[in-house]
């Protein structure tokens, strides 16, 4: 039987494009208000890509930041995946644009679709091709080009998204750091509370779905805000106990950053202080797939991370998907 060995975080990035959209440009667009916006969902702008920028950029640039972090060359990485629903293509993989843009010569990659708990499923998958020995150094990504799949004359939907990337490095560590536990869950019978209906062979783009706006993200707003909170609590609980922890056990908490309030009701389900929590929804809105690497980033880059802490990942998004992972940081 395969020896099993620790799997771990060595470096982490991210990258926001340089565009930002404030809450005041928003009310020149659609009927809301910056007091709107903040008291419901607690952000304060978001960022943009350039015409010019593809998710596959975004990818690249973060994932440039997390291998100095690590300080490894792109030769070094033996397999890149990538969590978007903004894909460069749906053929071929972003994985494969940012393979060829980083220079990554020797890595296989895949592209993975869990919606907005992207990055906790690729960090999931990648943390056990290390841990199994099939691969040293696997580079995970979640990036997100929201602008381009929301309408922009629905003031229910524009307001919260934005684009950007967060990326980590997984590599070999000594037993008893890294990741040492996960859950990860789905349940499609609620997928029609949050998709793009018009974007696959099920639902082609045409010009009627054009027409109708069925080629932009679709979303339940109150459907979701419960379904999230109910399982990112319990999907929290459910990789603890794989690590044998308890939530008491918890020194940072980084959940998906969808909504302020999303993010306060399931901290108060867990019984969470102020004090173990990251959130940073305020720059960035949701940026899907993007979000939990983006603020673990910021919280190891702040100073928010030690050796030897206690940390949980917790994402929910389309599908509905949702997942956890916890770890003891290097």
């Amino acid at each position: 039987m395969q020896q099993l060995t620790g799997a771990g975080i060595l470096g982490t990035g991210h990258y926001v494009p340089e565009r930002v959209l404030t809450n005041a440009d928003l009310e020149n667009m659609v009927d809301t208000s910056d007091e709107w916006i903040r008291t419901r969902t607690g952000i304060e702008k978001r960022h943009l890509a350039a015409d010019n920028e593809d998710t596959s950029d975004l990818a690249s640039k973060a994932a440039q930041q997390a291998m100095d972090a690590a300080g490894i060359s792109p030769e070094e990485i033996d397999f890149i995946i990538v969590a978007t629903a903004s894909p460069d293509y749906t053929v071929p993989s972003t994985a494969c644009m940012v393979q060829q843009k980083l220079g990554c010569t020797k890595a296989g990659g895949i592209d993975l679709s869990a919606g907005c708990a992207g990055f906790v499923y690729a960090v999931s998958v990648g943390s056990q091709m290390v841990r199994t020995g099939m691969y040293k150094k696997v580079l995970v990504i979640g990036a997100e080009v929201l602008s381009r799949v929301v309408n922009w004359n629905d003031r229910n939907t524009c307001i919260l998204f934005g684009d950007g990337a967060g990326a980590a490095v997984l590599g070999p560590v000594e037993e008893g750091y890294g990741f040492l536990g996960a859950d990860m869950g789905v349940d499609g019978s609620l997928g029609n509370i949050l998709s793009i209906p018009a974007s696959g062979v099920a639902e082609p783009v045409t010009h009627r779905a054009i027409d109708s706006g069925r080629i932009y993200i679709h979303m339940e707003g109150s459907e979701v805000f419960k379904a999230a909170v109910r399982h990112m609590d319990s999907t929290t609980l459910r990789a603890l106990e794989k690590a044998d922890m308890t939530k008491e056990d918890i020194d940072l908490l980084i959940v998906h950053q969808a909504n302020y309030r999303i993010i306060q009701a399931t901290a108060k389900k867990l019984d969470i202080p102020a004090d173990k929590l990251f959130i940073n929804i305020e720059k960035y809105g949701n940026t899907s797939a993007a979000s939990v690497g983006i603020a673990l980033d910021e919280a190891v880059r702040s100073g928010r991370v030690h050796h030897g802490d206690r940390i949980v990942m917790t994402g929910f998004g389309a599908g509905l998907a949702w997942g956890s992972v916890v770890m003891r940081w290097m």
